[in-house]
């Protein structure tokens, strides 16, 4: 499951709900999978039908300037940027959240509309869009529909809870799946794991122990970095 689709699931069944305002062919008697190769390592392992999609996707436009602009600051203000990772600008979260609701048409009207109402909201309380309001200012506007009544469900509250709400969601999820994000959690990928066997402390504690014989058919696991070495008949040397 590609980064779109995993997003797909997560905004959809984890939250969106509240806010919604193949690849086989045969050839002959032979079965081949129809799977894209791109030399784009943003791409690899899509079929052509997506490819086709994040094209025609991409070549749309949902956001106007403006609304791209509060975007972008409402996304450093639910995520702050830190060092040395950066934040949601150097992670195209803003990019990220309009693509997203291309792809999924059921957000667009809940997105368009919170971003309207934050302009009319902080225009009537401070004479500024949200975009050029002081971060207190700013906070002033979103504390309100960002701690909502967890006991009360998602789709029972305000629209403008239910839009920041999709906001915070996009934004974390947009942030988190992006490579810096992975970054700032900190995760390496899968890594091979080393078990030595019992601790020793362990073993005298229950008076039993390894047969000697058994251990040195294993693995040293301090020679696990050691590169095997072999002769030209196929022996092993090292």
């Amino acid at each position: 499951m590609d980064r779109r689709k995993s997003i797909q699931t997560i905004i959809l069944g984890a939250g969106a709900s509240a806010i919604v305002f193949h690849g086989c062919k045969t050839e002959g008697d032979k079965t081949t999978t129809d799977i894209a190769h791109s030399s784009d390592p943003d791409f690899f392992g899509r079929t052509p039908e997506e490819l086709e999609r994040i094209e025609k996707l991409n070549a749309e436009t949902l956001f106007n300037e403006h609304e791209m602009e509060t975007i972008a600051v409402l996304s450093t203000v639910i995520l702050p940027p830190k060092e040395p990772h950066g934040g949601p600008i150097e992670a195209e979260v803003p990019e990220f959240i309009e693509f997203m609701g291309k792809d999924i048409p059921e957000l667009e009207t809940p997105l368009l509309g919170g971003l309207m109402w934050l302009d009319h909201k902080c225009n009537t309380e401070f004479g500024a869009e949200f975009k050029t309001a002081t971060l207190e200012q700013q906070k002033k506007i979103l504390d309100p529909i960002a701690y909502h009544d967890t006991e009360v469900p998602l789709d029972e509250q305000t629209l403008e809870i239910q839009f920041f709400a999709l906001m915070r969601n996009l934004v974390v999820s947009g942030y988190y799946t992006s490579k810096m994000g992975i970054a700032d959690l900190g995760y390496k990928g899968n890594m091979p794991n080393i078990w030595d066997g019992v601790p020793q402390d362990v073993l005298d504690q229950h008076g039993v122990e390894y047969d000697p014989e058994w251990i040195a058919k294993c693995i040293d696991q301090s020679t696990r970095a050691t590169i095997a070495t072999w002769d030209a008949e196929g022996n092993l040397l090292t």
